[in-house]
């Protein structure tokens, strides 16, 4: 790999050149890191539901998608360089690039009230590094990086701020999906909720995020976990997970969440909506207990508003969101990884697909369709 150091890298992408259509596999040109980036060979990617979103959806406040773009953020490679200035990996070190930063320094990263950073932000939004430029072109145009990502190409630049050091002996075709979604499914109830011991639970959505999050509920002592999708397929791997209840909304004739609450005799303790859907959000939201009851939004979506009466809020129940499951990004992941090589954290059965960077949009395909959990493309 050294042999490429400081040189531009040519190699393959999925570039989305129009919202809505599908991806274009083009050879790219990856430009050599700048003062405090890193330049990773990417070997496995999960297709996550966001990507889907972001490049199909119509955002209700109308922002323009930053376009073209390599979509991609949950990612797992090798580092083939770095630039000026990097002391934390070195080529050859498996790392996984990291959507949210932690910088160490921003008054968020100080703070141990949540794990957001605000270092480069608003670059990272609009899909460019530090210095508002991006380091991947294609037929002479720059190419917008997802959040500052882009792991839908087989190799990208990062910020030394964006990616996390992790073991040599970890599996990347597995081990990726902490980049994004196993992470913060499971976080979800342990850093965030704070699900307590003896706990009733409610899961809204059983995808991999989903999935994640009834095991973070198990782990923190729940002692009832109603898993809810309307995909019958999804019963059962909700239970291997550690749901006690599996319950299909189809089934009935009134609002799932009044059905919750005449089953659990006035709420859940505990609900986590993972679908990124405002319908579902008011839904977890009203199946909450009063008086104590905790909601939290897992999933992502902004093409349109959430609904709330004033009454489920005055009535003491408790709305919050979470970004990453809570984890501070750089120092968690690594533990999240050694978590998973002790037999810790469940992440093989959540993969149910393995295509290439060329079938990527078969990999959307079978998201929407409801046959996948987690498709993970090998680079």
């Amino acid at each position: 790999m050294m042999g490429t150091e400081g040189k531009v890298i040519r190699c393959k992408a999925a570039v989305a050149w129009v919202a809505g259509k599908p991806l274009s596999i083009e050879e790219v040109e990856v430009a050599p890191p700048k003062a405090h980036e890193i330049r990773i060979k990417i070997v496995a990617t999960g297709v996550c539901h966001t990507d889907l979103a972001y490049l199909c959806e119509t955002s209700k406040k109308k922002k323009p998608r930053a376009l073209p773009l390599v979509l991609g953020h949950e990612g797992a490679g090798v580092v083939e360089s770095v630039g000026p200035g990097v002391t934390k990996v070195s080529p050859g070190d498996k790392v996984i690039p990291l959507f949210l930063p932690q910088c160490g320094e921003c008054e968020c990263c100080r703070s141990p009230k949540t794990n957001l950073c605000t270092k480069n932000w608003e670059n990272l939004e609009l899909g460019v590094l530090a210095d508002g430029t991006s380091r991947i072109s294609c037929r002479g145009q720059q190419m917008y990086q997802f959040m500052g990502m882009s792991t839908f190409s087989e190799y990208t630049v990062v910020g030394d701020d964006n990616v996390t050091k992790i073991c040599a002996e970890a599996p990347l075709d597995r081990v990726c999906l902490l980049g994004c979604g196993v992470a913060t499914g499971y976080g979800a109830p342990l850093n965030t909720g704070k699900v307590e011991p003896g706990s009733t639970c409610a899961v809204f959505g059983l995808g991999a995020v989903g999935l994640a999050t009834v095991f973070g509920c198990k782990t923190a002592g729940a002692k009832r976990i109603i898993a809810v999708d309307i995909n019958q397929d999804k019963s059962e791997i909700a239970k291997s997970s550690g749901a006690t209840e599996y319950v299909n909304p189809i089934d009935y004739s009134k609002p799932i969440q009044e059905v919750l609450v005449e089953l659990t005799g006035g709420g859940v303790d505990y609900s986590f909506e993972c679908v990124g859907n405002v319908d579902v959000m008011r839904a977890a939201l009203e199946s909450c207990r009063p008086a104590f009851g905790t909601c939290v939004i897992v999933g992502w979506t902004d093409k349109a508003d959430m609904s709330v009466s004033p009454d489920d809020i005055l009535m003491g129940r408790t709305l919050k969101g979470t970004y990453f499951g809570g984890w501070k990004s750089v120092e968690s992941v690594p533990r999240l990884v050694e978590k998973y090589m002790s037999g810790k954290l469940p992440i093989d059965q959540l993969i149910t697909h393995t295509l290439t960077l060329e079938q990527v949009n078969e990999a959307f395909q079978l998201m929407t369709s409801g046959q996948s959990i987690r498709t993970v493309i090998r680079m």
